[in-house]
């Protein structure tokens, strides 16, 4: 009878446990799937739920482990009832298609109950120096940290303001009025090299003009077309015809003491 009674509680008991375990595992699934594929949009309050419903399975399952008439499990070993190179549908679908087969190679593996003997070293060793800390390198310690974190709070500030001043004048820059018009610059460009948009009577030749005047100063003064050999065309050309008449004499016959 005690033995029926005992194999009924830890039947209970493991019923229990096993359903604290998957809900713990589904919670765990949900926030690495949120955390793969929905991390753009996930902010942190919706990450501390989802940690805090995580956090209620572990407790849950903690309170199910110590409570007085639950086994202790520690008292218990699993052996292997049967080990079977072929494939296994019920042990498929029990490890929801992570084995298939229960192979002497993997019996070590899943029905381990201890770390490996490395990483229990490894574990050993860090709870032995950890142990061995004194106030005074656990001060120091903390004192880094707390240094570290200034410094980091420190470059973060600068870069927030860097950013903000960034963002400001390049909203100043886009709010300044426009002082130049593409369209004019092109019509310039195109005026300049190609001659777009200017009037063929508006251009008025150098040469054409000089030649006229010229012409003209000719043909005002019939009685002077022959040119002197010491007069040179631009004279010619050039120089308006005067109505002013002067008689310019020698400055011998003037000079009132002449020899």
């Amino acid at each position: 009878m005690k033995m029926q009674r005992e194999e009924k509680q830890l039947d209970s008991a493991l019923e229990a446990i096993i359903m604290r375990v998957n809900d713990l595992k589904s919670a765990i699934a949900a926030m690495i799937f949120k955390l793969e594929n929905e991390f753009e949009t996930l902010n942190w309050p919706n990450f501390l739920d989802n940690f805090a419903l995580i956090s209620g399975h572990l407790t849950s399952l903690s309170k199910i482990l110590s409570h007085d008439k639950a086994p202790n499990l520690k008292s218990l070993t699993i052996l292997p009832l049967r080990l079977s190179p072929d494939k296994d549908e019920e042990l498929l679908r029990l490890t929801e298609g992570r084995i298939s087969t229960f192979l002497h190679d993997l019996v070590p593996d899943y029905l381990r109950t201890k770390p490996e003997p490395q990483a229990e070293q490894k574990m050993l060793q860090l709870e032995a120096k950890a142990a061995n800390l004194n106030y005074e390198t656990s001060h120091d310690y903390n004192k880094q940290v707390a240094q570290y974190t200034k410094v980091i709070n420190h470059v973060w500030d600068i870069a927030n303001k860097t950013r903000e001043e960034w963002e400001s004048e390049a909203g100043s820059r886009t709010a300044q009025a426009q002082t130049s018009s593409a369209s004019d610059t092109h019509s310039l460009v195109a005026a300049v090299g190609m001659g777009k948009g200017l009037k063929s009577d508006s251009i008025q030749m150098v040469q054409p003009g000089v030649n006229s005047v010229a012409s003209s100063m000719m043909v005002g003064r019939p009685g002077n077309q022959q040119q002197t050999p010491n007069q040179s065309p631009l004279v010619q050309m050039g120089k308006a015809p005067s109505t002013i008449k002067t008689n310019i004499k020698a400055a011998s016959q003037i000079h009132p003491y002449g020899r």
